[in-house]
């Protein structure tokens, strides 16, 4: 049974409002491997003329033969005489051949596939979008996943291709209420436990079977040897990095909690210069980044020794949290025994860390609604060498922000949640602050009573994930 399209609004608009334009349209649309590139493009293809070609790593004949394939069983003049195009210079121009009664639609997915076995096919491109394409009615769209291919050979200054793009977008994984869309049977806390677990990776977010209970899914989609996500990371990590150990070793760290840079070396002994070009790379694909507090400066983010690291991604953070240290009984089929005793004792205390991502998401998504006191233009944590705050939102100028603070407990929170909230940062006498609150287990009437009274945004797991 196919399974439905679920989400990818924003990334399907954009394709959309391109394609509605007039002249030549060249997209470059990127993003990590399973981020749901390929499925988002033919869904938008769908009810569309168009020819997709997916590359494959081959010779460039093998690969001319096959894009000739393609292209001539869409019965243009060339079919007549043709059997294979004897250049990729006259491929492309027969591009135009295709039907005119609607633009021209082309996908070219996976294309670094394309270049890398003859690196002379974006100097081609060029010289006929110059020429001739910009001004047909056609929307040429290349896609990848090799995003450091993409961002340091296709988009660079030296690559033929440069400038030539009439539109970028590198495509990220979905958020919360995007993901949870795969679960629409699930409790609250359920989704908040999957998207915690699995992210917004489609493909992760199909391996898990919505009639199960979370638990089930967890011991036979995750932990169970022999499953796709059981070795996911393994593959993706082999696939896209080599020295596999180091980057093990260095995830590992972050995992435990090893957030700065003097901490991952402490813990892995990694000469500070290599693991900055390491962290570097993990920051590419989407695995690592590197925090600031919301109000820290462009010279401090600017400065390698600074920031805190964390794994952005949900279900590397899950795998070298519960998988990566217990590979050996799992092994040995200890699927359910790992679930009990080393999963389900920490799962809340895991899932609290992205409840504070999940609790962003849903501000912004209010922010962009008009619903909130202000309209914020910058989010995320703060902190000093004494204190923490969850969530600090700020207007333009800074005069005005929103201070925030999420709690994953099943104990309801009361007042001093608040008043320790108000107590953590130093105010200008001039600064108007507003305060909301996260809670999993929901607030106390006392707490109710004073957030009513000092205007306190309250958000219970039925308003987030309702």
């Amino acid at each position: 049974m196919t399974q439905q399209f679920l989400g990818r609004e924003q990334e399907l608009a954009w394709l959309q409002e391109r394609y509605d334009r007039p002249n030549g349209q060249l997209l470059v649309l990127y993003g990590r491997r399973r981020i749901g590139k390929t499925e988002t493009l033919r869904q938008f293809a769908k009810n569309k003329e168009h020819l997709f070609y997916a590359c494959t790593e081959s010779a460039d004949r093998q690969q001319l033969d096959a894009f000739s394939k393609r292209l001539l069983d869409k019965n243009i003049p060339a079919a007549k005489y043709l059997s294979v195009f004897a250049s990729w210079q006259e491929a492309f121009l027969s591009l135009l051949e295709l039907d005119t009664k609607t633009k021209r639609l082309i996908i070219i997915d996976e294309f670094p596939y394309m270049v890398k076995s003859n690196p002379e096919i974006p100097s081609i491109l060029q010289a006929l979008w110059d020429e001739k394409l910009q001004y047909a009615d056609i929307m040429l769209v290349l896609s990848g996943s090799s995003m450091s291919f993409i961002e340091q050979e296709l988009l660079a200054e030296k690559n033929p291709l440069y400038g030539r793009a009439t539109g970028i977008l590198r495509m990220k994984e979905m958020d919360f209420s995007d993901a949870v869309q795969f679960f629409p049977n699930y409790s609250p806390e359920e989704k908040i436990t999957a998207y915690a677990i699995l992210g917004g990776i489609p493909h992760y977010l199909k391996q898990f079977d919505p009639s199960l209970s979370l638990t089930d899914n967890i011991v036979r989609n995750i932990l169970q040897k022999g499953c796709v996500l059981y070795s996911e990371v393994e593959f993706l990590m082999h696939e896209e990095l080599r020295e596999t150990a180091v980057y093990n070793t260095i995830i590992s760290a972050v995992a435990l909690g090893n957030t700065k840079l003097s901490g991952i070396h402490t813990k892995t002994l990694i000469e500070k210069s290599k693991l900055s070009s390491y962290l570097r790379n993990l920051m590419e694909l989407g695995i690592i980044t590197r925090e600031f507090p919301v109000t820290g400066s462009l010279k401090e983010s600017s400065n390698v020794q600074r920031g805190l690291y964390k794994i952005t991604d949900n279900f590397f953070r899950f795998y070298y949290a519960f998988v990566y240290p217990n590979t050996s009984e799992l092994e040995y089929g200890g699927a359910s025994g790992i679930y009990t005793y080393a999963v389900a004792p920490s799962l809340d205390e895991y899932v609290s860390r992205v409840f504070e991502d999940i609790a962003v998401q849903y501000l912004r998504k209010q922010n962009n609604a008009g619903v909130l006191p202000f309209h914020f233009t910058r989010i995320g944590r703060w902190w000093n060498k004494t204190d923490e705050i969850d969530i600090m939102a700020l207007d333009v100028d800074g005069s005005r922000m929103l201070l925030g603070e999420c709690k994953y407990r099943n104990a309801v929170m009361d007042t001093d949640t608040l008043y320790s909230l108000m107590r953590k940062y130093p105010l200008s006498s001039d600064a108007q602050v507003f305060y909301c609150l996260f809670s999993k287990s929901g607030f106390t009437k006392r707490l109710q009573d004073e957030a009513k009274e000092k205007g306190v945004l309250l958000f219970a797991l039925k308003d987030i994930a309702g």
